[in-house]
């Protein structure tokens, strides 16, 4: 991890520093996790609804903040939308194999779920995650 501080010019021509680049990794961090706490509320509640046993819907939580988790550290050079369906879908193939040999039509919710709220997790971290705020005039950039 690069700890180095970025430096930009002001309206004067003089250097101003910003948030060191590993303090915006942890504060990415924070809204990965936290997004993927979102994403695993969202995606869990229909399946409490249908009474599904509980190890799915933790499963299902667990997966969706690993996911934020992975999304906030990845340097993956794409959209961010994109970015959060193929890390979604990554991260669901082990299961998806599982879920499909015994129950092939349940796969088609979970991948319409893995899509919307890949995607939405991908541009929310994408957004929130990547902002910078300078030090001296307390603004984000």
């Amino acid at each position: 991890m690069d700890n180095k501080v970025e430096s930009n010019k002001n309206q004067n021509g003089t250097n101003t520093k910003t948030v060191p680049k590993c303090k915006r990794k942890i504060s990415k961090i924070y809204y990965g996790i936290g997004f993927g706490i979102i994403a695993g509320i969202i995606d869990v509640i229909p399946m409490i609804i249908q009474k599904l046993t509980w190890d799915a819907n933790l499963s299902a939580f667990s997966m969706w903040v690993v996911i934020g988790f992975i999304l906030s550290i990845s340097e993956l050079k794409m959209n961010g939308v994109f970015k959060g369906i193929t890390v979604s879908f990554l991260i669901l193939l082990p299961t998806a194999i599982l879920i499909g040999w015994k129950e092939p039509i349940s796969l088609l919710p979970i991948s319409v779920m893995t899509l919307i709220l890949g995607s939405l997790l991908g541009y929310f971290v994408n957004k929130f995650g990547n902002k910078k705020k300078d030090k001296l005039t307390n603004k984000i950039k």
